[in-house]
């Protein structure tokens, strides 16, 4: 980057634990989430939030780019806090999501989700910085995938895509989701041109369960980078099911990017994500208020978005719940008709994900049970 005042905004989610099932974090929980991320103000941080989606705890930090494995360190650390507060409490899921070892300076990859941007707050075409912040539980990475894929390609979801500052349009950095190599810490990507190669892009976009977003650029700034999104598939680091993969993106606007209300155009279709109980069924996505519980029926997707602004020295603004607005409850209600209509179907067809995609291994254990007593006989 050309400038020199670069300030990183980092969010980071897991579900270290829940009451009553896969429900919500207690309080004692999420207060020594904040302990951790206050106490690190003026030093590690410049400044935090924490919520809470479902059952998951998302930390929300900017600080400066260098440090940036401290601010990882941090974060896992709150998380092992509040999993040991999950387990003297006796409640589900404690340290799910925390899969592997201390991480020395990157919790990627070994289960949280992480989303993370670097950008310069002198840059002459961002005279005020804003973004969102959007976390999910009981879905999978996928979801941002229509959400993001839209509101950056549809001039009908974001009509500012026929503005001067985004006529040129946007690049995708697509990563293979399933690409695991032993012992490496490598990812297999691609970038697309969401204009000039947005068929091609939407081919990769449409396959939720293998290929999601991992960055956007913009094409007439290229040192801006608008959207960050989790990408991790648990069962993929872990080998076995571990809960839903339940992801966080982090995505700037207005100005020469999209505006929060054309943000939000994608999330009224309720679009069929993979996820929901069990992590295996296909289910609609229902955004909800900051730090709604999981209670619905069959674990319905939820999704949640908090605005904000930044200063140049990282001091975030009040939030704006951008879905805490009756203006959202006929999207409920759609996603809920949407659910009923997709549950009736039980568990036949596309109301379930393919064989190789369920995420519970003992369903492909069985499967592998009934395969082994087929027999071959002549007709």
């Amino acid at each position: 980057m050309a400038n020199s005042n670069l300030l990183t905004l980092t969010a980071i989610k897991a579900d270290v634990g829940s009451r009553g099932g896969h429900t919500q974090p207690s309080e004692e929980m999420v207060a020594v989430c904040e302990e951790e991320m206050h106490n690190a103000v003026g030093e590690t941080l410049l400044d935090c939030r924490v919520t809470t989606t479902g059952d998951d705890i998302c930390m929300l930090m900017s600080h400066l780019p260098e440090n940036g494995p401290s601010v990882n360190d941090l974060a896992w650390k709150a998380l092992d806090r509040a999993g040991d507060i999950a387990k003297t409490q006796g409640l589900y899921g404690a340290k799910q999501d925390l899969l592997t070892s201390a991480p020395s300076g990157n919790v990627r990859g070994a289960g949280p989700g992480v989303a993370s941007i670097t950008f310069a707050t002198d840059a002459p075409e961002r005279p005020a910085e804003t973004f969102m912040v959007v976390t999910a539980d009981k879905c999978g990475p996928g979801i941002f995938n229509f959400l993001f894929g839209k509101v950056f390609t549809d001039p009908d979801m974001a009509a500012g895509l026929m503005l001067p500052n985004m006529l040129d349009g946007f690049t995708f950095t697509m990563i293979d989701m399933e690409h695991v190599e032993p012992g490496k810490n490598v990812d297999r990507v691609i970038r697309l041109d969401g204009g000039k190669e947005l068929p091609k892009l939407k081919l990769l976009l449409r396959g939720e369960d293998e290929y999601g977003i991992l960055a956007i650029h913009s094409n007439r700034y290229p040192h801006q980078q608008v959207a960050s999104t989790s990408t991790d598939r648990l069962h993929s680091i872990a080998g076995v099911y571990k809960g839903k993969d339940d992801p966080v993106g982090l995505v700037r606007t207005q100005g020469i990017f999209p505006a929060p209300e054309e943000l939000m155009s994608p999330f009224t279709v309720a679009p069929y994500v993979a996820g929901d109980a069990r992590g295996s069924h296909n289910m609609p996505l229902m955004p909800v208020p900051i730090n709604t519980a999981v209670t619905g029926v069959y674990c319905l997707p939820i999704v949640s978005a908090m605005a904000y602004s930044i200063t140049p020295e990282g001091m975030f603004s009040e939030g704006v719940d951008m879905f805490d607005n009756p203006a959202w409850d006929s999207t409920r209600k759609k996603a809920q008709l949407k659910a009923m209509l997709m549950r009736e179907q039980g568990s036949f067809g596309c109301a379930m994900l393919p064989y190789s995609q369920l995420e519970y291994a003992a369903y492909r254990k069985v499967m592998e049970d009934l395969n082994e007593r087929f027999v071959t006989e002549s007709r």
